[in-house]
């Protein structure tokens, strides 16, 4: 039987792990919330981005991303290498398409932290990932939390907030959706729907549940 065959009959013979996508405005506490999770759970491995923008202080490239030049991301895109890719803040981010594949035919679960745009791309090639939308518990709060991390300009920040609104916006695509109000509950809730796997055991933390929808009315209101 020749090698590539075999390698096939393995895969197939192992359990698929599960793909989790957070997204989230920037600022609602998505990335603490990621790696809470992922102390928690050990065994949950982190999907590393590609992307265009600047490495920030204390940010290691093949950790946090992988960071790359424009003209390298635009030929992954041309050669179909991305499982989604967005252009965002004038920067591009995207994530590697066969690695994910891969990682999943291995029985690994992944956790990939995107925007609203990536998510939607996701969803189409691979509708079984469990996705979750982290909301703020108020657009003032949402605010403060970007002033106060001190890690972007007061033009950055202003777009920060005017894109949020359209990120807010698309809540509902979501499969579930958390409220990072107070930190230690919001984990609580996403270990939850990790270690169920997005089963009817967090059924109470679905996008369709009672008072979720009016709370993101008030969240989008001008």
């Amino acid at each position: 039987m020749p090698e590539g065959r075999q390698s096939v009959s393995v895969q197939q013979a192992t359990t698929p792990g599960h793909l989790y996508v957070v997204a989230a405005p920037s600022g609602t506490g998505k990335t603490s919330l990621v790696r809470a999770l992922m102390a928690a759970r050990p065994h949950l491995k982190f999907s590393v981005s590609y992307t265009t923008r600047p490495m920030r202080p204390n940010e290691v490239d093949g950790r946090d991303y992988h960071f790359v030049d424009r003209t390298t991301f635009e030929a992954m895109v041309e050669r179909g290498e991305l499982l989604e890719w967005a252009r965002v803040f004038d920067n591009y981010y995207g994530t590697g398409l066969q690695v994910v594949q891969q990682a999943l035919a291995r029985g690994e679960s992944l956790i990939l932290e995107i925007d609203w745009q990536g998510a939607q791309q996701v969803r189409a090639k691979l509708p079984e990932a469990v996705q979750v939308f982290i909301l703020p518990p108020s657009r003032a709060e949402l605010e403060q939390r970007l002033r106060g991390r001190g890690t972007d300009s007061a033009e950055v920040i202003a777009r920060r907030l005017q894109d949020s609104v359209t990120e807010l916006s698309h809540w509902a695509e979501f499969g579930f959706v958390l409220v990072n109000d107070v930190f230690e509950e919001a984990l609580a809730s996403l270990i939850r729907v990790a270690d169920a796997g997005g089963g009817p055991a967090v059924d109470d933390l679905r996008v369709n549940r009672p008072g979720l929808a009016a709370f993101a009315a008030e969240l989008l209101k001008p």
